[in-house]
């Protein structure tokens, strides 16, 4: 049987970098504090909202209040505000012809990965979308992996995990998965192998190769 895949889905499926880093600004301001630099926007790719809104704020209840104006946006406009990687597309649809199971596995709180993934050309190859709770119960990659392999009744050996971050490379190591770092999103290639990467993929073509095992 072919093993299952697990993609992440910002900086691996989708540069959402315009969307992410114009919510995160827009919470700032509303939350009066100085929005920083793009360079530094950008680090808010990846983790979870509450893990980067929270060395912000003293108070718990700033940083729900945070999250919550980054999320009246994205429901508006930052979840349109992406592009997908050149290549992607093809590379899903080669996969799952070729007879592997595609589940998106993401920091992003689900509601908003899935209304994102309905609207991929390739969204219906996914057998499921597992995003983070809006609650925030689970929200870091080791929790949303375990959260993957319960919902399909798999095993980690059956899987593998494939993202730009070292969040993915670590939740799939917890778990014993094999993985794959990306090199066209958001981490790097210094991040990913720091992390443990078990091999890298400098563009989309080359996943299926990888993949093959």
């Amino acid at each position: 049987m072919k093993p299952t895949l697990f993609f992440d889905m910002d900086g691996t499926l989708i540069d959402s970098a315009v969307g992410i880093t114009r919510c995160v600004a827009h919470a700032l301001t509303q939350m009066d504090v100085a929005v920083p630099p793009q360079s530094e926007l950008r680090r808010w790719i990846g983790p979870s909202l509450r893990t980067s809104f929270g060395p912000l704020f003293d108070d718990p209840a700033d940083v729900e209040r945070a999250v919550e104006h980054y999320r009246v946006r994205f429901e508006t406009h930052g979840w349109a505000e992406h592009e997908l990687y050149a290549g992607i597309g093809a590379v899903i649809e080669s996969l799952h012809a070729a007879g592997h199971r595609l589940a998106v596995v993401t920091a992003k709180n689900e509601p908003h990965a899935r209304k994102i993934v309905d609207h991929l050309p390739f969204g219906h190859r996914f057998d499921d979308v597992i995003g983070a709770t809006v609650d925030g119960r689970l929200s870091d990659k080791p929790e949303l992996i375990a959260e993957a392999l319960d919902r399909l009744q798999l095993d980690p050996a059956q899987c593998w995990m494939i993202g730009d971050r070292r969040m993915d490379i670590e939740g799939a190591r917890h778990h014993g998965m094999r993985n794959v770092g990306v090199l066209w999103g958001f981490g790097g290639e210094a991040e990913l192998r720091a992390a443990g990467a078990q091999t890298l993929a400098a563009e989309p073509a080359q996943l299926a190769g990888l993949l093959a095992g």
